[in-house]
């Protein structure tokens, strides 16, 4: 009697070491991106020649509307949203007026209401403000 030998099974290729490679990797971004919020609106900052890198804590959008954008607060609102956020970096009577604010104004906006949000932003107590350019 003649026997057959039992066929063999073809082993599979073992993925779950390429598995852990991707989720660490996953996980790897993930923790190491920086989630910015998205702008409330489409900002076109003036342009200048020369400036330095703006930096600031708090940052105020200004649409050429002159509607104005804090977070998810708008118009009056957020001026209100600002004012708490600068009690919360500065809750004691800050020595240089506060936190530094960006101001990222579009370039179509009069200036006029420029000059009244800056007179707006001093009364609530920020006397850094940096308006955000573009080169």
């Amino acid at each position: 009697m003649r026997l057959e030998p039992p066929l063999r099974r073809r082993t599979s290729e073992n993925l779950v070491p390429m598995i852990n490679v991707v989720f660490l990797l996953l996980i790897f971004f993930l923790m190491t991106a920086r989630i910015a919020p998205p702008e409330p609106f489409e900002v076109t900052p003036p342009e200048v020649a020369e400036g330095a890198e703006a930096e600031g804590v708090l940052t105020l959008y200004l649409s050429g509307e002159g509607e104005l954008a804090f977070r998810e607060a708008r118009g009056e609102a957020a001026l209100a949203a600002l004012e708490e956020a600068r009690a919360e970096a500065c809750p004691a009577p800050c020595a240089e007026g506060g936190p530094e604010v960006l101001l990222r104004a579009d370039r179509g906006l009069p200036a006029t209401r420029l000059a009244e949000v800056m007179g707006e932003l001093g009364a609530i107590g920020l006397a850094r403000v940096e308006l955000v350019t573009a080169r």
